[in-house]
């Protein structure tokens, strides 16, 4: 049975259906994200699960009781915002002990605890002082302390880390899934930024429009994405047209050259046109053994990242992304060359409605 289950949830606000027939299962000590763009629902999913909105149809249970009618401070939740909402004439060590003091723990308990949490942050020696003496991924890791404190049975985190600057948060978001793994505490967690979804959650709630688009793990979100929406939204994304030669067999034609798509059977007629998607790294310079096909590329830009470089190309008359390594010893192409390019019909991704 699911630690955390929401059915059929909807919100509506005035004639605004903001979440409609949502659910979702999530496992006990599972770590999912909700990502998506803003105002696709994902922060007020949230906010029903802690008790702050109420869902206008739908359930929620945690751990077999049905928390749907109960008040924000009866569901054992803790809550991490975008803002740090630490409490300014409070000491980092008062506002970790905070939620353990309005649940009357004893004095002894409460300092061991906090003790127990600034060591689990990294931020053992900074009890003593008061928020605006932290950094912003200071405070932060406060906010997370104090939410852990009580020991909630789930614990939400509302883009926790949108507001601290990209080197901090990478750090920050890598702690965070490191002390969830070693909490086992179940956790959902609200972004907008794909890579932070990707890099840290057992599963991704790709939402859409109120509606969740696709449900799965990184792997599968972005390799296999089965919606035109959820395709676009995680990761770049390549389009073509192709025509379909083989309905049966997933044979299809492009600019020529026949590829064996992986959705065969296909839902179309000989000579229906596709849309179909590659992601920059399945186009690869050069020509290769295990291709099915050999295309003629423009190079119309370069981009040097370090590990990666990303040209832009004209091919098979698309304008498309091709990332390839770095090696030291083969300098990238120059833009206005013609390079090779090699593809395989099993990268290509069938893109839906």
């Amino acid at each position: 049975m699911s630690f955390l289950t929401m059915t059929h949830l909807e919100k509506i606000f005035g004639q605004n259906r903001v979440v409609k027939d949502f659910s979702l299962s999530v496992e006990k000590g599972e770590f999912i994200s909700l990502l998506g763009p803003s105002g696709c629902g994902k922060t007020t999913v949230l906010r029903m699960v802690a008790g702050f909105e109420s869902p206008s149809a739908g359930g929620i249970t945690i751990d077999g009781k049905d928390v749907t009618g109960l008040k924000a401070n009866s569901r054992n939740i803790g809550m991490m915002f975008q803002a740090y909402a630490l409490f300014p004439n409070m000491t980092v060590a008062d506002n970790v002990a905070f939620g353990l003091k309005v649940k009357g723990a004893p004095k002894a308990e409460r300092d061991a605890r906090v003790a127990e949490m600034l060591a689990l942050i990294g931020l053992a020696d900074l009890g003593g002082r008061f928020p605006f003496q932290l950094s912003g991924g200071q405070q932060q890791r406060v906010a997370l302390a104090r939410a852990l404190a009580p020991r909630p049975s789930v614990l939400l985190l509302d883009e926790p880390l949108s507001a601290l600057d990209a080197k901090v948060r990478v750090s920050l978001r890598n702690q965070i899934r490191q002390i969830q793994q070693e909490l086992g505490i179940t956790t959902i967690f609200v972004t907008h930024d794909q890579e932070e979804a990707m890099s840290i959650s057992d599963r991704i709630v790709v939402m859409n429009g109120g509606v969740a688009d696709q449900v799965g793990a990184p792997f599968e979100i972005y390799n296999r994405p089965r919606t035109r929406f959820v395709a676009n939204f995680v990761g770049t994304l390549n389009t073509f047209e192709v025509e379909v030669a083989d309905p049966a067999s997933g044979r299809v034609m492009l600019a020529g050259q026949g590829l064996t798509l992986p959705d065969a059977p296909l839902a179309a007629r000989a000579g229906e046109t596709l849309s179909v998607a590659l992601r920059p790294e399945a186009l690869r310079l050069g020509r290769l053994p295990d291709a099915e096909a050999l295309l003629t590329a423009k190079v119309t830009d370069v981009h040097f990242m370090g590990s990666v470089i990303r040209l832009k190309a004209d091919l098979a008359g698309a304008a498309v992304s091709l990332d390839t390594f770095n090696r030291p010893d083969t300098p990238p192409p120059v833009v206005g060359s013609e390079v090779e390019v090699s593809l395989s019909g099993r990268d290509f991704i069938l893109l839906q409605a």
